[in-house]
């Protein structure tokens, strides 16, 4: 049986088009490898000059496949990919003057580093001095002026990664898009090149489209994050929106850690939504992806939002009952996890302070947030 497509469904543009100086656009994009299962679904976003957006998901979502289609690499079954007003659907990926940096760095290993940023260069028909000059420029770009005579096998994992971005911007790109570029790096090396690369590009002011599983790695670098999910891009916002203002529980549950109670709208009215937890208790959350009583929801909260020092509870905050099941201390924060309503995975992060009980497993305790923090998103 043949799968019907979004088009033929009629379901909504999730993400913004309505910019008019957009840079890259996608229209109505899909892909199917098969002609029948869609790896991306009807897909729309606009993205300006200069800005740095972050395709983020879990493997299988349809982050990298886009990222693809972009880059020339695969074809969209669908829709119109656009750079600068002008389709590139039918140009191949060599000649849409686009950078691409990816995790394994591409590096040929016969080749110096300047040999390695020359190559494309004269891939483009360019003298002798004017692609000596770009290359110099390039690699001062990400402070390995010096490492140009080496080969990628006398340099470390982080050298060899600013070596593929040099590359990428040598020609002076306009568009870079990466792949998980830092996937292959340590954690404290990893970090280090998150901010060297979002300080290069906005010093450069080009466009990067970058490609990541890691949420942290998203919020820290992006503009904008597009969260992908099932081939759909799910919410696409700032950072601290996309945290502070999940559209629905996907997003809520894969972007930092979040607390969820399960339970039934009971009305909804000023704004607020009247829930039933699945214990009984009622609480009030600001209602966003639920539309009348009767509806299951999932209530979302995050840690950092719940207090149980009871001096420190704002006026209006709701309470509830709480067990202390693990108590940990992590320097700047302690981490406490709670049996609330239920639920056995409710978490507190609380900021370490001289007047902020340290609590034991079995203690009973109140805890407290304001409705605002407290979303009603879909089951």
């Amino acid at each position: 049986m043949r799968h019907q497509t979004a088009l033929e469904y009629g379901e909504p543009i999730l993400a913004d088009t309505s910019s008019t100086d957009a840079f890259v656009e996608f229209e109505r994009v899909q892909k199917s490898y098969d002609g029948e299962i869609l790896v991306v679904k009807d897909l729309n976003l606009s993205m300006p000059r200069g800005e740095f957006l972050t395709m983020l998901g879990p493997s299988g979502s349809g982050k990298t496949t886009t990222l693809m289609m972009l880059a020339g690499f695969e074809t969209a079954t669908h829709g119109d990919i656009r750079l600068g007003g002008i389709s590139i659907n039918n140009i191949p990926p060599h000649k849409r003057g686009i950078g691409m940096v990816f995790q394994n760095y591409a590096l040929f290993p016969h080749m110096t580093v300047a040999e390695n940023l020359s190559f494309p260069l004269e891939v483009r028909k360019m003298g002798k001095s004017e692609r000596e000059a770009k290359v110099k420029r390039a690699l001062d770009m990400v402070q390995m002026g010096d490492f140009g005579g080496r080969r990628p096998a006398q340099l470390s994992g982080g050298q060899q990664q600013r070596i593929a971005l040099a590359r990428a911007l040598v020609f002076e790109a306009e568009l870079v898009l990466m792949d998980e570029p830092l996937g292959a790096l340590d954690k404290q090396l990893r970090e280090h090149m998150q901010f060297e690369i979002k300080r290069i590009a906005d010093n450069l002011g080009i466009t990067v489209v970058y490609v990541t599983h890691d949420q942290t790695e998203a919020l820290t670098m992006s503009d904008r994050v597009a969260v992908f999910d099932d081939g759909r891009i799910q919410q696409l916002a700032p950072p601290d929106q996309l945290y502070e203002a999940p559209e629905n529980s996907f997003v809520a549950q894969f972007i930092g850690e979040n607390n969820t109670l399960e339970g039934v709208i009971k009305e909804i009215s000023g704004g607020r939504a009247l829930v039933e937890l699945d214990d009984g208790e009622l609480i009030d959350c600001k209602p966003v992806n639920v539309s009348k009583p009767g509806e299951r929801t999932r209530v979302s909260i995050r840690p950092e939002r719940v207090e149980y020092n009871k001096s420190r509870l704002q006026e209006g905050a709701h309470t509830l009952k709480a067990e202390v099941l693990e108590f940990i201390y992590m320097g700047d924060i302690f981490r406490t996890r709670l049996r609330v309503a239920g639920n056995d995975e409710f978490i507190i992060k609380t900021r370490n302070a001289p007047d902020v009980e340290r609590l034991v497993p079995g203690q009973q305790i109140e805890i407290g947030w304001l409705p605002d923090d407290c979303r009603a998103l879909d089951a």
